[in-house]
């Protein structure tokens, strides 16, 4: 990483980054556009609120994929690469990937699904919940350098799937009060 930063925060400070995630700048810029649109969104659509801060549980480490000394090198060593474990919602709530995403409360599925499949339109990798073992707690997002030329994105698990730690909460599903979110579209081939 020619110029890695120190990110504390996303819009101008309105979320923070907790603990401050060392990434690169691309991936500074995109995760800057993903929390101020979809995340916002879905924030103020599913509880009414802003989305004020995020619990990361990794940024840059030289190492290799899923924590492995050997193999391919993981986006994480060219800071690159974001693990997210948790949202915290403007009243202070923190809605956890780990809870949440299977035996939380219809809103809080909703929202983590809307925040995983808008992810998929930002990032070339997204993995959470259902992908492998090694992401059962956190949503995975990077801007895999060898997809770049291509721009082909893989998101696990698929949007809308049947996984079955998959949320199938829907927007019917939340409170009747609540706005719903806009519905979001995909870039590039998700495969």
């Amino acid at each position: 990483m020619d110029h890695p930063l120190k990110v504390s925060g996303f819009g101008d400070g309105a979320v923070v980054v907790a603990p401050p995630a060392t990434i690169n700048c691309p991936m500074t810029a995109a995760l800057d556009r993903w929390m101020d649109g979809p995340v916002q969104q879905a924030g103020r659509g599913y509880f009414g609120q802003r989305v004020v801060g995020i619990k990361q549980i990794a940024s840059y480490g030289c190492r290799g994929r899923n924590g492995s000394h050997f193999g391919p090198l993981s986006e994480h060593a060219f800071g690159n690469a974001l693990d997210i474990a948790a949202f915290r919602l403007a009243d202070g709530r923190e809605i956890t990937v780990l809870q949440g995403w299977g035996h939380g409360t219809p809103q809080e599925k909703a929202f983590l699904r809307a925040a995983f499949t808008s992810a998929c339109a930002e990032f070339y990798t997204v993995l959470g919940p259902g992908s492998d073992r090694y992401h059962s707690n956190h949503f995975h997002v990077d801007l895999l350098l060898t997809n770049a030329k291509g721009g082909r994105h893989y998101c696990r698990p698929l949007p809308g799937g049947n996984a079955e730690d998959t949320p199938t909460a829907s927007l019917s599903d939340t409170e009747p009060s609540a706005p719903r979110p806009k519905p979001l579209a995909f870039t590039g081939d998700l495969y």
